[in-house]
């Protein structure tokens, strides 16, 4: 019986973190009663951070410092890794040969490697496949990635009380990092538009970054929902990923780019539509979403605006089809 695991990854920043929740969630369901500790080993950790209470209930512990494996004489031998402790299962999600040997020396029973994997021919191109075959493997083919289902009540509640039982949601989150990986705002709005027509509610996801593009959608879209800024639900404690992963579990479906947003509704659970620059990248790091469709720029022209608007509309009322 696993009663301890320890899961083996350099870190995390915010776009690693939200890709890897789908796995975090299956984890837990394949074990539900063992010890998880989440080893960073290089020391940072978005679920020590702005994930915690996202990953509250799914992992017990964080392990960030002493020997860990970065160092080049981590493997010698005599060098105890971990402070000496051991676990039932230890799954290895990084591809460095020599790290994965330090590794492997924490377990006292299942080790499942990344790194090992890496050498094989079929190993997936696709970061969520790779970690859907880990835990596969650590689980004798029944752990399979899953949507997160957020342990704080509070933040269930405010999901509930702003998107409340009733409407068809469709979630838009129109910002990404770079302007080169952004549909057109104007299209956004003619879709969240083509959504009132059909007797859908937009729901639109905004960073704080992003006011001048939400004042415009307000204003060309009377009606839509703004839930993270339009709070009415008392409370206030509830806000950042926590809040976009509980709403998104409101959605009949979601529309985003490429994009931290993107990746925060597939976690909660909506379906997604991702819209991608390039076929390449899109691959590599698809959404974890429970389903999924893609449209990638480059297949249709040069750049976002290529993305034909019809083509988006299609794609989502295949998503909504599915749904109902």
């Amino acid at each position: 019986m696993v009663q301890t695991v320890l899961i083996y990854s350099m870190g995390e920043v915010i776009g690693d973190g939200l890709i890897k929740l789908p796995f975090i969630a299956g984890l837990r369901a394949a074990f539900p009663d063992a010890r998880i500790t989440w080893c960073a080993a290089k020391g940072d950790t978005v679920y020590d951070g702005p994930l915690k209470r996202v990953v509250a209930g799914y992992i017990d512990e964080i392990l960030k410092d002493g020997v860990t494996g970065v160092g080049a004489l981590d493997v010698l031998p005599w060098v105890k890794p971990f402070g000496g402790r051991t676990f039932d299962l230890v799954v290895d999600t990084q591809e460095n040969l020599r790290r994965s040997l330090v590794a492997r020396r924490a377990s006292r029973g299942r080790f499942v490697s990344a790194a090992m994997q890496a050498r094989k021919p079929d190993w997936p191109p696709a970061v969520v496949d790779r970690l859907a075959r880990l835990l596969s493997m650590a689980s004798d083919g029944q752990g399979a990635l899953r949507p997160l289902t957020l342990t704080e009540r509070d933040a269930n509640a405010a999901a509930a009380a702003l998107l409340p039982e009733g409407p068809t949601y469709i979630g838009l989150a129109p910002g990404a990092g770079g302007q080169e990986k952004r549909w057109p705002l104007e299209s956004y709005l003619d879709l969240a538009r083509a959504q009132q027509a059909a007797g859908r509610t937009p729901v639109f996801f905004f960073g704080p970054d992003e006011a001048a593009d939400a004042a415009v959608t307000r204003a060309g879209v009377p009606g839509a929902l703004f839930p993270e800024a339009d709070r009415t639900d008392g409370y206030p404690g509830v806000k950042g990923p926590i809040l976009a992963i509980a709403l998104a579990g409101r959605l009949s479906a979601a529309v985003a780019n490429d994009a931290g947003p993107g990746h925060m509704l597939a976690a909660g659970g909506a379906p997604l539509l991702s819209l991608q620059l390039n076929r390449r990248k899109a691959v590599k790091f698809r959404p974890a979403a429970r389903r999924l469709e893609m449209l990638c720029a480059e297949d249709y022209g040069e750049g976002m605006p290529a993305l034909p608007p019809q083509a988006v509309k299609a794609a989502l009322d295949t998503l909504i089809a599915g749904a109902s």
